[in-house]
């Protein structure tokens, strides 16, 4: 865990998944489960004599207060195989002890037994703190995280059963395992044969002292490499809300880091070395990860405590900080399980709570501004509003946590209008969907049916009936070609779109009738009696100053929507040119004579055509072939638009 000091990336070795190749220790069948008649019949005089001097020779051998011991040595990396028999004979020795006890408590052999066993714990709390210290990078907690449960296998049962050398050990354990990955299963099965012997032998205490004093400071080493700090109160009212934004961004990133790889990983570790004793690994785990864990959920906590009435622009934040600890709750639940972290869990649970009541609030905060919109000022020549984009945005960007939304709205709805709602909107089937869609949907299609109610409210603030008109086929556009390319063509479905794609075409027929009605009308009807030259000069007259009108006056609007641009000048098109060309080929050869024939028809229909193909795009855009008809239309209504060529 060194590298912790350098860098916050953990280390991705995966060395637990190589303690399940390893046989298990535990399948030693414990001396307390023996009763005191099958000890009689297993542990005889004899056999007590050799436990006692085994134990006495390796013991004072490795006793840290002799003058022979080198505190630097430690015996389970120096020498694997004598730390094997030195785990062996403390076991036999707990084993005799309690043989000497049920023949006679006050045998000399039984206080020279005693006195091994002292000698014995202090070694192993002392190897146990040396392995602790001497392998944090082997002990990292990213290795321990990536596994669900870590195997209580011991590698000490290869020797008890074989008394190969340490290669064949290793190589039982699987070839395919590197040496990196068999350094740490073999430093984590030394501390859970430790921790097994020195609990089973009444000294639980010592080794949770020394686990405890290690592995919590790297805990809380971890947490600070990853930026989480203790933040006091009245330091963080204080914070603006573009660095609480900024310090939100950060935390998510380092509490999945903090709570998927460094506490979970942790809580498996512990849970490992203390596998012989439920209790003292609980105990273990409280004092290292309990005080982390406040540490971590606070800031969140302090965030939602804060935003009590929040602007409705801060929902989203807020969201991704309820998301990221919504995912994270099952390893928070599994991690703090224990009833002695349970205020772990009561401050995750509280946070999320004042959250989703921060998010709620936000929601009706965004319904309210779009009621009270007084937002006086319209757009030139009808385009799209500022608002519109605006409020667009923030509703196709709401669809993007459907989940979240979902899960709020489905717990506490939003008032509204039923009848008005059920005639307006009904929500798609979603069955590919894990949550139940259908409160957001609902809200999602309330809030743009409120906001087009504004727009028809703003098109009537217009003089010109076109432009009002205009106005609504731009803005509703925008808003379709918003739905149909976002999240929010799922959530208000196909209907919604036919519906509303309809309505932008109803109202651009409108605007044609509005805006191009003189036009049509200027031309006679088919069904009409054949006109004299003058009643053609006169249609002819009377077409250009209505045409050059409507353009001059239609030129400089804009549609923004492409798509919509081009059926719209379709639409028109279609609807004048074949007209004007039919009126055009039948009286046009009659007034031939007339001297004045250049002043009386200003454009071929190919003319007419190349106009209207210029329409909304804002400036008048004419062709080479139509460039001086463009300046006569530019100067009068009533004036010659352009020459015509025979």
């Amino acid at each position: 865990m060194e590298k912790m000091s350098k860098t916050v990336s953990f280390s991705s070795v995966s060395s637990i998944s190589n303690l399940s190749a390893l046989p298990s220790f535990n399948s030693i069948p414990s001396f307390n489960s023996l009763p005191a008649s099958r000890l009689k019949q297993t542990f005889s005089q004899s056999m007590m004599e050799e436990a006692l001097e085994a134990a006495e020779t390796i013991i004072k051998k490795w006793d840290p207060n002799s003058q022979s011991y080198t505190k630097i040595i430690s015996m389970f990396r120096n020498s694997r195989k004598e730390a094997k028999e030195f785990i062996r004979c403390v076991r036999d020795l707990r084993r005799a002890m309690h043989f000497l006890v049920s023949q006679d408590s006050k045998s000399d052999k039984l206080v020279l037994a005693q006195n091994l066993m002292q000698i014995g714990m202090s070694t192993l709390e002392k190897e146990f703190f040396q392995i602790l210290s001497s392998n944090r990078d082997h002990l990292d907690p990213e290795s321990a995280s990536g596994h669900s449960t870590i195997s209580s296998n011991s590698e000490f049962q290869v020797v008890m059963e074989n008394d190969d050398d340490e290669y064949d050990e290793l190589k039982k354990a699987g070839e395919s395992i590197s040496q990196v990955e068999n350094a740490s299963a073999l430093v984590m099965s030394d501390l859970k044969v430790i921790a097994e012997t020195m609990i089973r032998c009444g000294y639980g205490k010592e080794c949770i002292k020394s686990y405890k004093l290690i592995r919590k400071s790297i805990v809380d080493e971890g947490l600070h490499l990853l930026g989480i700090e203790k933040v006091k109160t009245s330091q963080f009212q204080k914070m603006d809300w573009g660095m609480l934004e900024h310090m939100i961004k950060n935390w998510i990133k380092s509490a999945k880091i903090g709570v998927t790889t460094l506490l979970r990983g942790e809580k498996l570790l512990c849970d490992h070395v203390f596998s012989a004793s439920i209790t003292i690994g609980q105990s273990c785990f409280n004092q290292i990860a309990k005080e982390a864990g406040l540490n971590l959920f606070m800031f969140p906590e302090l965030v939602a405590s804060k935003e009590k009435k929040p602007h409705h622009e801060r929902i989203f934040k807020l969201m991704d900080l309820y998301a990221a600890i919504s995912d994270l709750w099952p390893d928070i639940e599994m991690i703090f399980s224990f009833d002695s972290l349970a205020s772990v869990k009561n401050l995750v649970l509280s946070t999320l709570k004042k959250l989703k009541d921060s998010i709620h609030t936000c929601l009706k905060e965004f319904e309210v501004t779009i009621h009270k919109d007084s937002y006086k000022e319209l757009t030139p020549e009808g385009g799209v509003h500022k608002l519109t984009r605006t409020r667009m945005s923030f509703i196709s960007s709401l669809s993007e946590y459907s989940r979240v939304l979902s899960e709020i709205l489905a717990e506490n709805p939003l008032k509204r209008n039923t009848r008005l709602l059920e005639y307006y909107f009904t929500a798609p089937i979603l069955e590919d969907e894990h949550v139940n869609n259908h409160a957001f949907s609902v809200y999602l299609a309330s809030l743009i049916l409120v906001f087009l109610c504004k727009l028809d409210t703003k098109a009537e603030s217009y003089k010109d009936m076109c432009l009002s008109y205009f106005f609504i086929v731009n803005n509703l556009q925008f808003v379709v070609v918003t739905v149909r390319s976002t999240r929010l063509k799922s959530l208000l479905g196909d209907d919604w779109l036919t519906k509303h794609e309809a309505k932008v075409r109803s109202y651009a027929e409108k605007y044609e009738k509005a805006a191009w009605t003189n036009v049509f009308a200027s031309l006679p009807a088919k069904t009409s009696a054949k006109l004299s030259a003058e009643e053609a000069t006169t249609c002819f007259k009377r077409f250009h100053a209505s045409f050059a009108g409507a353009y001059m006056k239609q030129s400089s609007c804009v549609i923004e929507d492409a798509k919509l641009r081009d059926e719209l000048k379709v639409s028109i098109a279609r609807k004048l040119v074949p007209e004007y060309r039919e009126f055009y080929e039948k009286y046009l050869p009659m007034l031939r004579q007339d001297r004045n024939i250049e002043t009386l028809v200003s454009f071929k229909p190919d003319n007419l055509e190349n106009y209207l193909s210029d329409l909304f795009h804002g400036t008048t855009i004419i062709s080479d072939s139509s460039h001086s008809a463009s300046s006569s239309l530019s100067s009068s209504s009533c004036c010659s638009i352009g020459c015509v060529k025979n």
